[in-house]
């Protein structure tokens, strides 16, 4: 499967981010943030990607982080943390994808 253009540069960001890989207690409040603009499939496609290239060990870890991200609340300053770490490498603080048009509703009055 052929991965967008932005989730590569997703995981670009990622790799200057984090240069020497995401730590383990920075898997679920990364995936958190990630998580307000990108669908579970384009996580899923991230984290594959970065499993790819990590040891097995830490592979197996940040599958099982991306399976705990739906339940877990991480804290504000964990979020907070990652973005400035995120921010540190580059990362784009706007939205990661451009917005949908907004879809008229039926009962929308002129």
């Amino acid at each position: 499967m052929v991965m967008p253009a932005f989730l590569c540069s997703i995981i670009d960001w990622l790799r200057a981010g984090y240069p020497d890989g995401v730590p383990a207690h920075d898997y679920i409040p990364l995936f958190a943030l990630l998580g307000t603009q990108l669908t579970d499939d384009e996580l899923c496609a991230i984290v594959d990607e970065l499993a790819a290239s990590a040891d097995p060990a830490s592979a197996t870890v940040l599958r099982e982080a991306i399976t705990r991200v739906h339940g877990a609340q991480p804290t504000h300053a964990d979020v907070a943390r990652v973005r400035a770490h995120l921010a540190a490498g580059g990362w784009p603080l706007a939205p990661l994808k451009p917005a949908q048009p907004a879809r008229a509703t039926r009962d929308a009055h002129p």
